[in-house]
């Protein structure tokens, strides 16, 4: 059985679901009753039955369309999109003004003299909506009079809004975010969204929504919409009953729309035509990744926000003109910016000047990501072992200076080792990730003997023990192409090769006398 061990009660939907590796729409087929008794679900992990060996055996996916919607559908895709930012920030309004009700009513119990119990049963008096049956149930009350006009789009544009502010509330009263034992920096309070800020998104979960024809996708109120490239790659799953839609999610950027469908499917994809190859991938900046193999693969880094830098700068500046143009108030005579002024007056050029350059971004991510999913694709195809290195990018970033900072993230080398976690298990193959620290740079290929320091400047590596010479970033591969082979002979000691979080409880204080703040909701 997989997933976080069971303990004694009753299990929902989703904790059976999890508990046993598989979806929720899963059980459901399988006629499954909603809450779960813990023997019920010690018991089918132990026993699987065929129906749960074969639902196993599905994955969810995305699939990602460009839409070509008529100007029509653009302003309902776009109203929806504004309901669900609507939604969002009523819903986060609502949550600030019960907080600042319920510290009041402290204030006035302290005030009172009562003690801390008194006090406390009163404030809990003033109920804070966290969850979204919570938020949804308070929206439903005030819907008619805050926003009248809420029949015009669907319930899903709404829902979507409230279900993002109580994902982000959630995850701002997580106690391992608080105290550091989450991956990342600090979860902050949820802050209100900005028209025109960010990407407009909406997510459709009911519905009639899927694929209709070979070039259309239907959506809730909005209609078929004419997609920019054919579906037939996912019509054919959904034909033959293989996958089914979960759900349906609208974005914009840099004024194009997409739709990304979550699909569960079920994956028969074929296995790696190398099996028992390993290949050592060492990923860099100088080439996108170099490649052990017989011979060698070097795979060429498209640089595409490098080369798209001579537009980027030009669209820039005139952006900034403009906006110089539109906001004299807002800078002194030397150019500089006045400390609380914002430029908010825009005008017709201003804002087409700002489209372009969100295109020009547009173009080098998108270049760069296929880029990213041709290599993944191709060496999880290929070889039946791939051993990559788990580098920190976010502590490369902050060591180096800026032109270095630009070109690791214009790499993407996290993502790399990202997109091959799930494709290699699509294919049956093996991923090795060897931990941050591993010396596979300053370790010799040929002796073993590692160098103490080796400087970025040093592109032939030169050992001192055996005499070697070899180019750096080909040492690197072949250094993580041996270390599949001792990993695979050292049995239990396989998952040392999986590098883990540090365990930031050991750098607290451990003569803090101050109880910790309780956690969940407030």
């Amino acid at each position: 059985m997989s997933g976080a061990p069971v303990s004694t009660g009753v299990l929902g939907a989703r904790q059976a679901a999890r508990a046993l590796g598989v979806s929720q729409a899963a059980l459901r087929r399988a006629g499954m009753s909603r809450e779960f008794s813990v023997s019920e679900v010690q018991r089918l992990g132990e026993h699987p039955p065929e129906w749960l060996v074969a639902q196993r055996s599905f994955v969810t996916q995305a699939y990602r369309f460009a839409l070509d919607p008529t100007p029509a559908q653009e302003r309902a895709l776009t109203s929806h999109c504004g309901a669900s930012r609507f939604a969002y920030n009523w819903g986060l309004a609502l949550v600030k003004d019960r907080l600042e009700r319920r510290e009041r009513v402290r204030g006035a119990g302290y005030r009172e003299l009562l003690d801390d119990a008194q006090v406390e049963r009163l404030a809990r008096g003033v109920e804070v909506p966290w969850t979204l049956a919570e938020l949804r149930r308070e929206w439903n009350l005030a819907k008619h009079e805050r926003a009248p006009w809420w029949a015009q789009n669907s319930k899903e544009s709404y829902s979507s809004g409230l279900d993002a502010l109580a994902r982000s509330l959630e995850s701002f009263s997580d106690l391992d975010s608080k105290h550091g034992r989450r991956r990342g920096a600090r979860v902050g309070f949820p802050r209100f969204k900005r028209r025109g800020r960010g990407r407009g998104w909406c997510r459709f979960t009911t519905g009639a929504l899927g694929v209709s024809s070979r070039t259309r996708i239907r959506l809730p109120r909005i209609g078929h919409v004419r997609t920019h490239e054919p579906t037939h790659k996912l019509q054919r799953r959904l034909h033959a009953g293989s996958a089914s839609v979960l759900s349906a999610s609208i974005s914009e950027q840099a004024r194009r729309w997409y739709c990304s469908l979550t699909v569960e499917t079920q994956r028969n994809d074929r296995p790696a035509s190398r099996p028992d190859q390993i290949v050592g991938v060492d990923v860099g900046i100088g080439h996108l990744a170099v490649l052990w193999t017989h011979p060698d693969d070097r795979v060429e880094n498209p640089r595409a926000l490098q080369r798209a830098q001579r537009r980027l700068r030009r669209y820039q500046r005139k952006l900034d003109r403009q906006r110089r143009a539109n906001n004299p108030g807002c800078y002194r005579p030397d150019g500089t910016a006045i400390t609380g002024r914002r430029p908010s007056r825009s005008s017709t050029r201003r804002r087409a000047t700002g489209r372009t350059l969100a295109r020009a971004h547009a173009r080098a991510r998108h270049v760069r990501r296929d880029a990213i999913h041709k290599l993944t694709t191709k060496l999880a195809a290929t070889y039946g072992t791939v051993v990559v290195e788990k580098l920190n990018a976010k502590g490369l970033c902050r060591a180096g200076n800026r032109g270095l900072r630009r070109a690791i993230h214009d790499a993407g080398l996290a993502e790399i080792r990202r997109q091959l976690a799930y494709k290699t298990a699509w294919r049956g193959a093996t991923l090795i990730q060897a931990p941050t620290f591993y010396p596979s740079s300053k370790r010799c290929s040929g002796c073993g003997t590692a160098k103490a320091k080796l400087s970025l400047s040093e592109r032939t590596y030169r050992c001192e023990h055996c005499g070697l010479q070899i180019d750096r970033d080909l040492n690197a591969a072949r250094n993580l192409a041996a270390l599949a082979t001792r990993v695979a002979g050292s049995g239990p000691e396989t998952q040392n090769a999986q590098s883990r979080p540090p365990n930031r409880r050991c750098t607290e204080n451990p003569h803090k006398t101050r109880p910790r703040r309780a956690a969940g909701r407030p």
